[in-house]
């Protein structure tokens, strides 16, 4: 029998365990944290004055909440003294009204707008990213503008998105992560960039191979940004698909994202190897969604399994499929195991 059946020989060893996994350590800057900051109006004599001490806890996604930009940069403090390296911001809206083109995406009270400059300030060397889309301020709900008769009408659509893009960058984000799916907008994105002069200093964090998943319901409660009619399978991927889940990789790359992503996680393993095997070259993003945190977190609190132990499996899986950098709700736990 040949020595190379023989595989005993090579774990027997916690060192030698380690030597057998190549490209799967999670170290802080593998971590990206997505957080959610709201903006509300609350009432006082006469007037209304921001609410940035608002903290709204999301019951479908325990220890996860909505957090006014006090509340934020009050969270956001240990967890950068315990290594924190990037987070993911998503606006939120409670009172703002919401309209067909999403004009408080870009508006100066948008939460992410006024947050940004104090972010920047309070933490220099944090990674800023933020989320791009139209649905938290649709009155539809929907990613894209829409025709009159409630089909995405993709040219103005992509003129919204890179303005938004454009916005959050002159207001200080790092990198811009467009989630909305819409054909060309990496490239439009990128132009505003540029003429903006901003090309070289606010990366595009590309949303390329995000599927119409279950996975995403608790997310859609915590954004407040579920559609109001129909669904998002006429711009989100089939679960079902690796070919248009290559040509969407192909698209962004070409209009020249500097960073890819696929969305959600666990169910799509497979797609980030084929994502990774295709573009080495590129950092790629997978993205741990609010269900897969709710399903792993509350199995963990019956008792169907030790927490730690299966989380850091499916983290490493992750790693191990090409994933680069995971965006997870867990970063503040596995900050912490980190520090073990």
């Amino acid at each position: 029998m040949s020595s190379a059946a023989k595989l005993h020989s090579s774990i027997f060893h916690p060192t030698l365990r380690k030597l057998q996994c190549q490209d799967v350590a999670i170290e802080a800057h593998n971590l990206m944290y997505p957080v959610f900051l709201v903006y509300e109006r609350v009432p006082t004599i006469g007037a209304s004055a921001d609410d940035d001490d608002a903290e709204q806890h999301i019951p479908s996604m325990p220890g996860v909440a909505r957090y006014g930009i006090a509340k934020l940069l009050a969270h956001l403090e240990p967890l950068v003294a315990k290594g924190l390296q990037s987070i993911l911001l998503f606006g939120v809206v409670d009172k703002m009204p919401k309209d067909s083109i999403g004009t408080g995406a870009d508006c100066a009270t948008n939460p992410v707008i006024r947050a940004l400059p104090r972010l920047r300030t309070t933490f220099p060397d944090l990674l800023i990213a933020c989320d791009v889309c139209l649905c938290p301020y649709t009155d539809h709900g929907h990613c894209g503008v829409l025709t009159a008769d409630g089909v995405i009408d993709n040219e103005p659509s992509i003129k919204r998105i890179a303005e938004i893009a454009l916005a959050y960058a002159k207001a200080g984000a790092h990198i811009v992560a467009p989630s909305d799916m819409m054909d060309n907008r990496i490239y439009a994105i990128k132009q505003m960039l540029r003429a903006s002069k901003l090309e070289n200093r606010c990366s595009v964090l590309s949303y390329s191979v995000k599927f119409a998943s279950g996975f995403y319901g608790p997310f859609r409660d915590a954004a407040k940004s579920a559609p109001a009619f129909g669904d998002r399978k006429c711009y989100q991927l089939p679960p079902g698909s690796k070919g248009i889940a290559k040509r969407a990789a192909k698209r962004d790359v070409e209009e020249g994202a500097d960073m890819l992503m696929v969305k959600p996680g666990m169910a799509y393993l497979d797609i980030v190897k084929q994502v990774k095997d295709d573009y080495p070259e590129l950092p790629l993003f997978i993205y741990q969604v609010s269900g897969e945190y709710s399903m792993l977190l509350n199995a963990g609190q019956i008792g169907a399994f030790d927490l730690k132990t299966v989380l850091w499996e499916v983290l490493v899986g992750m790693r191990r499929a090409g994933a680069d950098c995971i965006i997870s709700y867990f970063t503040p736990l596995v900050l912490d195991w980190l520090k073990e």
